[in-house]
């Protein structure tokens, strides 16, 4: 054990560890999770500390050789050498200034080592005065959420458009197949099983969409902010050196933001995202359901696709398979807007200067950026890529349905085309047989009215056919 102590008194902390005494008291103060902060994140701070002693070294206010052990130790952290070594609970108070501390310390300590002294020895290289100068919790753990969530986003944003890709392949796949279209869960009119994974392609766009616009404001730091936003104790070349300093690091181009006290002060940012992974949860939530109602059977539901099996679905039913994968990203889902109403709660109670709930935030946000990221991938790879037509189940339920005959409507008018469905749910007979029947069409123009190719593009379905037929002199009976 070596003995540390800050302004609080003295705390024992073992000799191998990298953290301090700061981290320690964290220890005891926050036991709630059990959980520690991401990798992303660790890396996230090493690279913000890493600019810091860049900055400062720049600007003459830190020794170089002080600095050149501190930007040493901080890509080691960076590379994910001391991950083990961030031990604070993800969850606690002081707006995160003991994660911002635990990773001080650890850089501390690994360039004190580098350059041949012993851990603890403060008085040669300070958690405090080199590894946080020029800073602050307040602009540091603001900064780590940014790059971290840029970090979690830009493999979201990877995977949403991979899935796109499998929809939009399937799309094409089952440009063809007629099946019956569905509103209040009742029969509709047709449409193509294209048409609908077409659909899911641009929904999964929207949210692309959405979310790199929400992500571009990550890209404004409060970095040189310290305290309350009024920069003290950063000079103002170290302002401008720090951001880019991060930007040369990460390969990205951050800003310093306009007004470093707003930046300070709100986290709207991260409201916004967390509700735009929200909407995007509820697109997928509905896409995930759509799959297991047409999934649903096999002898006993619909039945019009058939989605890989991945498992056993049951330990008593044999040969039973679930749709896990929809399932599993309806869960996955569901955590989502639970944590966007825990991240916004968080936002809303900032006061003054600081909104002090951002760790919480920063674990919500997080957790809802990785999840949902693993989630897509999972479904995309087995469950959609997978999906199979059923092709004459499809037929079926289209030959069977009564929603078709509103194809009739512009053909035999609304009165004609609602007895002809009264008259096929009373005695279970088909539409076409009763309207042959009736002799409300020729047999002809029934078949080009009700082909499913024309139901389901924009138009009269058949209008143009028919006008061509009495161009040949061939008897018709539409009103078209």
């Amino acid at each position: 054990m070596r003995v540390e102590k800050d302004f609080l008194g003295e705390v024992q902390v073992p000799d191998d560890v990298y953290y301090g005494v700061q981290t320690m008291r964290a220890i005891k103060n926050f036991p709630i999770t059990g959980q520690k902060i991401y990798p992303e994140m660790i890396k996230a701070l090493g690279t913000i500390k890493c600019a810091c002693a860049m900055a400062n070294m720049s600007t003459g206010r830190m020794d170089k050789k002080i600095g050149d052990a501190l930007v040493a130790a901080c890509k080691e952290i960076m590379a994910g050498k001391f991950d083990d070594q961030f031990v604070t609970d993800v969850i606690q108070g002081g707006a995160g200034t003991s994660i911002n501390m635990n990773s001080n310390e650890v850089a501390v300590n690994r360039a004190l080592e580098l350059i041949g002294e012993a851990k603890g020895r403060y008085d040669i290289i300070s958690p405090n005065d080199h590894a946080n100068m020029a800073q602050s919790t307040n602009d540091v753990f603001p900064t780590a959420i940014r790059l971290t969530s840029i970090t979690l986003g830009d493999r979201l944003i990877a995977e949403l458009k991979e899935l796109k890709k499998a929809f939009e392949a399937k799309a094409e796949e089952f440009k063809t197949v007629i099946k019956m279209g569905r509103t209040h869960l009742q029969d509709a009119v047709p449409v193509t099983l294209g048409q609908e994974f077409a659909g899911y392609a641009n929904v999964t766009q929207r949210a692309i969409d959405r979310i790199e616009h929400s992500l571009n404001h990550f890209y404004t730091l409060n970095m040189g902010a310290t305290a309350v936003g009024t920069g003290l104790n950063a000079e103002p070349e170290y302002i401008v050196a720090v951001v880019k300093a991060i930007s040369e690091l990460t390969g990205k181009e951050f800003k310093s933001a306009g007004n470093l006290i707003d930046a300070t002060q709100n986290c709207d940012e991260v409201c916004e995202m967390s509700s735009v992974l929200k909407a995007t949860a509820f697109a997928f939530i509905k896409i995930a359901n759509d799959l297991r109602l047409m999934a649903s059977g096999p002898k006993c539901g619909w039945y019009e696709i058939k989605l890989p099996a991945r498992q056993p679905g049951s330990s008593i039913m044999p040969g039973k398979v679930n749709p896990v994968m929809a399932e599993v990203l309806n869960q996955t889902c569901y955590r989502v807007i639970g944590n966007d109403l825990t991240t916004s709660l968080a936002v809303e109670n900032g006061q003054m200067e600081l909104n002090v709930m951002e760790p919480v935030m920063a674990l919500g946000l997080f957790e809802s950026l990785k999840i949902l990221a693993n989630a897509v991938g999972a479904f995309r790879e087995l469950c959609v890529v997978g999906i199979e037509a059923n092709v004459e189940r499809c037929k079926e339920l289209v030959d069977n349905s009564f929603g078709i005959c509103t194809a009739m409507l512009p053909h035999i008018g609304y009165y004609p085309s609602s007895m002809v469905v009264k008259e096929a749910v009373a005695t279970g007979r088909p539409v076409k047989d009763l309207i042959h029947e009736k002799g409300l069409v020729t047999d002809k123009e029934m078949e080009i009215i009700l082909d499913p190719i024309n139901m389901t593009s924009p138009g009269i379905s058949g209008k143009a056919q028919i006008e061509e037929l009495r161009k040949q002199g061939v008897e018709t009976k539409s009103k078209c």
